[in-house]
């Protein structure tokens, strides 16, 4: 009878590894693969994630990850041109398939088409209403436009992307924001009559103390113009801020706040009352804030 060793070894060519999230390429008719920890290559590739030692398991380069076997030195050179591992890893991590069974593609597709609702629903109103749009309606909505989701592009790019489909199908409209304006009084009379042309609705223009504050609302593809305006002419001293996004309905001051501004809200006891009276700038109204993530009504 043969006996053997109580301590069977791992070939030298074969590197054995769990629970791994396998990312492949083929290149002169060859499988290269590497391993990665689970939910770190969207990241990565997203930019979310920048140290490639919370992707990658190994820097080891595999002909095949689950039965271990490292690939061949020579078919490495001959396929990238180089023998340095860490930086195939990179190509492959970049260029290459990710390997996800039936499953997970399923339950990752909708985890990341809720998110891409949440987003829209934090953008957007219904323009004859005024209203914010359930992130449910918006889900089902992009289910039914069959709206496809791609791994390599944020959930944010997704989300801007989908909004001027959805306006094919659904009263969808991007909420306003309210910007503060501030300029010399040289420089903002020369860029004056551009200001204008990128504003909805001017709430505040004040020529006071040397210069010019306004305040106004504008729509969010404005935005990118009118930053580019103010750095131009303002010449190094001019100034955009991003007040709130907002809209106004009936008289009631819809504002979407951020998750931070959330929970400074609650820190501060101000998610359960509603104030009656003179609101900004004269106008009598309440103020309704509403958080995005999840989508829950503050009354402020």
């Amino acid at each position: 009878m043969i006996q053997m060793s109580k301590n069977i070894k791992t070939p030298t060519n074969q590197k054995l590894l769990t629970n791994v999230a396998v990312v492949r390429m083929k290149k002169i008719g060859k499988r290269f693969e590497i391993a990665c920890y689970k939910n770190k290559v969207v990241n990565w590739r997203n930019k979310t994630e920048k140290d490639i030692d919370e992707v990658l398991q190994t820097h080891t380069v595999f002909s095949n990850v689950s039965k271990g076997q490292v690939a061949k030195k020579d078919e490495l050179m001959a396929a990238f041109g180089t023998e340095d591992q860490l930086e195939i890893c990179k190509i492959i991590l970049e260029k290459g398939d990710l390997q996800v069974s039936d499953k997970e593609r399923a339950a990752a597709t909708d985890q990341s088409l809720k998110e891409v609702s949440q987003l829209i629903a934090s953008m957007v109103v219904n323009p004859e209403t005024k209203r914010p749009i359930p992130p449910a309606m918006i889900d089902k909505a992009l289910q039914e436009i069959h709206f496809s989701l791609k791994p390599n592009r944020s959930a944010k790019q997704q989300a801007l992307e989908a909004i001027p489909k959805l306006r094919e199908t659904m009263k969808i409209d991007r909420a306003k924001m309210r910007i503060r304006v501030s300029m010399p009084s040289k420089e903002a009379k020369q860029a004056h009559g551009r200001l204008k042309t990128l504003v909805e609705e001017t709430e505040v223009e004040d020529w006071a103390e040397g210069g010019l504050e306004m305040v106004a609302l504008i729509e969010p593809g404005n935005f990118r113009e009118l930053d580019d305006l103010v750095r131009k002419e303002g010449k190094g001293h001019g100034r955009l801020e991003i007040l709130s996004l907002k809209d106004v309905v009936d008289g009631i001051e819809i504002v979407f706040v951020s998750p931070f501004e959330e929970i400074c809200l609650n820190v501060f006891g101000l998610n359960d009352r509603l104030l009656l009276g003179s609101g900004s700038h004269g106008r009598n109204h309440s103020r309704l804030l509403f958080s995005s993530f999840p989508f829950i009504v503050l009354l402020q």
